[in-house]
C-alpha cells in the first residue's frame, strides 16, 4: 500500500488495480480496511479507528484514493464531492487503442446506468432517465498503437470517462465491457486517478495530490518516462 499523503485530517493512497475501496460481495479486503489498521499500528490507536470515504474509484483503475480520518473533515468532503465543487478538480490519464479525432475537445453525453449489468450508456441527446456527463480531454502523448489521454471530469456519473471514450470510438485499453477488442493480464484496465485537488477541508488551503501510475507496467512506463 502507498501512501501518497498524510496530515492529522486526511490520508490518500495510490489504489493498485484490482483493489477494492470499500467492501463488496467478494469478500476481498478493501483498501479501507488496509488503510485502518495501518492508522492502528502507526499511530498505537487502541479500539476502532474512524475513517471516511468520501469518494471511491472502480475496482480495474488505479490512482489517487482520499479517505478522511475525522468527522468533521468526512462530512466537508461529502459535500465538496457531492456538489462538484469549483474548487475540486479531478485529473485521469487513460490509454486508448483508437486515437480520438480531435486533439482536445470538450464530451458532453447523456448517460444512463443499467443496474443489473454495472453498465454505463451514453447518448448525445437527453433521454427519460439519463444525467448529463461532461469531461475535457487533450491527447498528451502517442506512441506507435496507443495514445495518452488527459481528462478533466467535470461531472461524476457512473463509469464516465470509460463511457464517454467508448462512445467516441477511443475505450480505455483493457477495457471489454465498453468494447476494447482484449483484456490486460491482471484484469484491469489502463485508467488511472492522476491528481485530486482541492481545498483542505479543515486548514481551507489548496491541496493537490498527485499518484504516479504503475510503473511495472512497461506501456505506463513508457508514457510516464517521455512526458518527464
Amino acid at each position: 500500500m502507498e501512501i501518497i499523503y498524510e496530515d492529522n485530517h486526511l490520508v490518500a493512497v495510490n489504489k493498485s488495480v484490482s483493489e477494492i475501496v470499500q467492501a463488496d460481495k467478494t469478500g476481498d479486503i478493501p483498501l479501507s480496511e488496509q488503510v485502518k489498521a495501518y492508522i492502528k499500528k502507526k499511530y498505537n490507536k487502541p479500539g476502532e479507528v474512524f475513517l471516511g470515504v468520501p469518494h471511491r474509484i472502480d475496482r480495474p483503475v488505479s490512482g489517487v484514493v482520499l479517505f478522511a480520518r475525522t468527522s468533521k473533515a468526512l462530512e466537508r468532503l461529502n459535500k465538496m464531492f457531492q456538489a462538484h465543487d469549483k474548487e475540486l478538480t479531478k485529473i485521469y490519464w487513460a490509454v486508448v487503442g483508437n486515437r480520438p479525432a480531435e486533439e482536445e475537445a470538450t464530451l458532453v453525453h447523456y448517460l444512463s446506468r443499467d443496474e443489473a449489468k454495472n453498465k454505463s450508456h451514453a447518448y448525445t441527446r437527453p433521454r427519460p432517465g439519463t444525467k448529463e456527463a461532461i469531461l475535457d480531454y487533450k491527447l498528451i502523448n502517442h506512441g506507435q498503437r496507443y495514445s495518452l489521454l488527459e481528462i478533466r471530469l467535470r461531472t461524476g456519473r457512473h463509469h464516465q470517462i470509460r463511457c464517454q471514450l467508448a462512445k467516441i470510438g477511443c475505450p480505455v485499453k483493457g477495457d471489454l465491457k465498453y468494447g476494447f477488442p482484449r483484456s490486460n493480464p491482471d484484469g484491469g484496465i489502463h485508467l488511472h486517478a492522476r491528481e485530486l485537488s482541492f481545498l483542505h477541508p479543515i486548514q481551507q488551503e489548496p491541496l493537490t495530490i498527485t499518484a504516479t501510475p504503475p510503473l511495472e507496467d512497461n506501456l505506463w512506463k513508457f508514457f510516464y518516462t517521455n512526458l518527464k
